[in-house]
């Protein structure tokens, strides 16, 4: 899809290379000044770079992923699932629990700004509010304090008053805090069964046979039985303030 839409940017360009004509950058407020098509779509392709950063800083995906690795290390599976499925089991968790901060910043900035009831400005403005409320909602105090004063921001006398600057790194902290113990939790009913499966070989004097490789359908059959993926992607939506 990427290249697709680079070769059309292309051919555009290449169509009005000819004209030498500058085109307006959609937004551009000043004094008139434009930009040539070449260097909007070289803005472009920096956004479309930047969007799985933005993913990843300000939304549920860095809990979600890290837990779901967590879960695999702890059933022992290796490289099953595959990456590509706990990569598209994230991405569409994440979505489903960041619709409806989605849904508010489309009624509240897209479809205004669409409709031209407000400039772009006031649009990122009140875009960014319901953005803040969820990472804030998810953010620890004591992570707060801690980028704030490494920023320097000792005047800062409310929550509202945080710039986003100080908001997205306190978040992600967070979020691993949050993702490593919930996978501390997931990880003790395997070890259990490690450690008994480990004491049952030795006591038979089994000490060539691996324990990982005993325990292995033992902990498949207990994550099944428990309806685990269910439970474990429950929890995980739940886990979020939204």
């Amino acid at each position: 899809m990427k290249r697709f839409l680079l070769m059309l940017l292309l051919l555009a360009a290449s169509g009005s290379a000819g004209a030498q004509e500058p085109l307006a950058l959609v937004g551009d407020a000043v004094e008139g000044q434009s930009y040539t098509l070449s260097l909007q779509i070289l803005v472009l392709m920096t956004l479309l770079t930047l969007l799985p950063a933005l993913i990843l800083s300000m939304s549920a995906f860095v809990r979600v992923i890290i837990v779901l690795s967590i879960l695999r290390q702890a059933l022992g599976t290796a490289q099953t699932p595959p990456n590509q499925v706990l990569l598209g089991i994230a991405l569409f968790l994440t979505f489903f629990v960041m619709a409806p901060v989605i849904g508010d910043i489309n009624e509240t900035a897209v479809q205004p700004y669409v409709a031209e009831e407000i400039g772009m400005q006031e649009a990122f403005a009140l875009g960014t509010q319901p953005l803040r409320t969820f990472m804030l909602d998810q953010t620890r105090e004591s992570d707060l304090q801690l980028f704030a004063g490494i920023a320097g921001r000792g005047d800062i006398a409310s929550v509202d008053d945080v710039p986003l600057s100080i908001i997205i790194p306190s978040f992600m902290v967070s979020e691993l805090k949050t993702a490593f113990q919930i996978g501390f939790l997931i990880f003790i009913p395997f070890l259990v069964i490690d450690l008994v499966v480990s004491s049952v070989l030795m006591s038979m004097g089994m000490m060539m046979l691996s324990p990982m490789l005993v325990s292995l359908p033992f902990k498949i059959m207990l994550f099944v039985m428990v309806d685990g993926w269910a439970l474990i992607l429950g929890t995980l939506a739940s886990s979020f303030y939204t």
